[in-house]
């Protein structure tokens, strides 16, 4: 049997765009002799909806655009993700379904049984898991049909969260699957690609079946989708896998020999994870251009190399905006870098604008000397000016914050913190760095002197952020350990050997930052916990770890 696994980049809510892009993916695959054409999950509404499904239209509409999908499909089968209302009550309104189409009509319906509810799901709140899954009969075999997370094993979940098993339901004697197909909407993050690889080997392996995963790509607000569809035979030999991070057509014969598997170099899908995000988070809102701030520093650096690889360089506006306290070195690295990009760049000096904020304020704070209030005074005049260019003119405005800065509130409200979108505000400052020398990696765009230079907010004379942060592969590896591991202060010292004092001052500063977080711009997911919807911490709460 040839199956093509239509990787496609859905837009949530665009069910004439999604439905378009699946005919399309449809006819090629009819042409290239598929027997079955597969989609990622929820294909037709885009992946998550989320409380789109509240609105009293959507889903009826979203089953009209199925209806007309389904017209159009001729004597090979079409198996689509869609949103299906539930019969059943009590219960919740909707269910995450698996239509198999064909000659113009839906033959077959599968809904899913596993809900994901934890880190960026939340899938119980809208959907009413299936019962029971059985095996369809199609084309002289017993296909099992499945929807992501029905695949995943308790070995490769967070926690044991399921009583049962979607597919040892499907392997039964006497109704035992002989192919495996599995509908997925899985979110990338480092390693995740090699994970879902082991995973999926392992299922078939386990249970003597081929298993054909066909996964989404594309960006939809904070979540990145990688694509890297994959299909293995029954002893688990890789025999097919997608492009990573672009959509592709992937034809899959199951008679077919093993292929290697090619997990992409750290640096590498990290770099393209983040293009496609930021990419399909600008085009999506319907935004044509962006506008950053270049300090000179690593962060704007290598966020301003992203927009130009995701929108063009034609389509970047870089700002520079000195005070006194910005070192001519600094200045010449956001000129350089500019220049080898080849993007629009333009110089507004703040200085002025500082010493009159100054000079209104001085009645007020006469007799108190300058501390981070002035220093914060700067970062809003420079953000108030970049959101004064955003309006005029269009652009989106990106902010350059690192994870690290973020986690513990080195950043400013109103200031830089300002923007539509953090590029990488999910990536710690030392992964930064890996990301500089991997755009560096054919010719300096990245002018050296901002990837040797100590880092610095430049808001006072000889400024640098170890005055007041702890070297940052120190600072990361705490807030590795905190935030995306869950793990205690008392169980970091112990890891670690760094000082106990060190480490709570680190953590007390995460946790008093909440506050700042919550009022951040969306910020693309690329590690395994995030500072975003996956992360759901009280700002208003008084629990110390003793």
């Amino acid at each position: 049997m040839k199956i093509a696994l239509a990787q496609i980049d859905t837009t949530v809510g665009d069910l004439r765009g999604n439905s378009g892009k699946i005919l399309e993916f449809y006819r090629r695959g009819v042409a290239a002799g598929a027997e079955v054409v597969m989609t990622p999950e929820l294909a037709i509404t885009g992946y998550p909806p989320r409380d789109l499904l509240a609105k009293h239209r959507f889903v009826d509409d979203s089953l009209r655009a199925l209806d007309d999908l389904a017209a159009q499909i001729g004597s090979t089968a079409l198996l689509v993700g869609y949103v299906d209302f539930n019969p059943k009550r009590p219960g919740r309104d909707y269910v995450n379904a698996v239509a198999l189409v064909q000659n113009g009509k839906i033959v077959a319906r599968r809904n899913k049984m596993l809900l994901p509810t934890y880190d960026v799901f939340d899938e119980d709140r809208y959907f009413q898991p299936a019962d029971s899954n059985t095996v369809l009969e199609y084309a002289g075999q017993r296909l099992g049909l499945t929807i992501c997370e029905d695949i995943w094993t308790q070995d490769y979940l967070p926690a044991r969260l399921y009583e049962r098993s979607p597919i040892h339901d499907l392997m039964r004697d006497g109704t035992r699957a002989q192919l495996l197909l599995n509908l997925s909407a899985s979110p990338y993050h480092l390693g995740k690609e090699r994970v879902r690889h082991d995973m999926l080997a392992a299922v078939a392996q386990q249970y003597k079946v081929p298993v054909v995963y066909c996964n989404l790509v594309g960006g939809n607000d904070e979540l990145i989708f990688d694509g890297n569809s994959l299909a293995f035979d029954a002893y688990g030999k890789l025999l097919a896998q997608g492009a990573a991070f672009a959509e592709d057509l992937v034809i899959v014969d199951l008679a077919g020999p093993p292929q290697p598997f090619h997990p992409q170099e750290p640096a590498a899908a990290l770099h393209e994870a983040l293009v496609l995000g930021l990419r399909d988070y600008t085009q999506k809102c319907g935004f044509k251009s962006v506008v950053l701030g270049l300090s000179g520093g690593i962060d704007s650096a290598a966020t301003a190399c992203l927009a130009v690889a995701a929108l063009g360089r034609e389509n970047v506006l870089g700002v520079s905006m000195p005070s006194q306290f910005s070192s001519k070195g600094s200045i010449e690295d956001a000129r350089e870098l500019a220049k080898n990009l080849g993007i629009r760049w333009e110089t507004i000096p703040i200085q002025d604008v500082f010493e009159n904020f100054k000079e209104t304020l001085q009645p007020l704070f006469k007799g108190r000397p300058e501390d981070t209030t002035e220093e914060n005074i700067q970062a809003r005049i420079r953000g108030t000016t970049l959101m004064a260019l955003s309006n005029k003119f269009g652009h989106m405005l990106l902010t350059t914050g690192n994870k690290s800065e973020l986690a513990v509130g080195y950043c400013t409200l109103y200031g830089d913190m300002n923007g539509g979108l953090g590029v990488i505000a999910d990536v710690p400052k030392t992964m930064v760095y890996e990301l500089a020398r991997y755009i560096n990696r054919q010719r300096a765009v990245i002018p050296e002197t901002s990837l040797a230079k100590p880092p610095s907010a430049e808001l006072r004379a000889n400024q640098t952020d170890q005055d007041t942060l702890p070297p940052y592969d120190v600072l990361d590896a705490i807030i590795k350990h905190y935030i995306e591991e869950a793990k205690s202060t008392a169980e970091i010292v112990k890891e670690t050997g760094y000082d106990e004092k060190l480490v709570r001052d680190v953590v007390r500063k995460i946790d008093l930052n909440e506050y700042k977080r919550k009022q951040a711009p969306p910020c693309l997911r690329v590690t395994s916990k995030a500072f975003g919807i996956g992360r759901r911490v009280p700002i208003a709460q008084r629990y110390v770890e003793r």
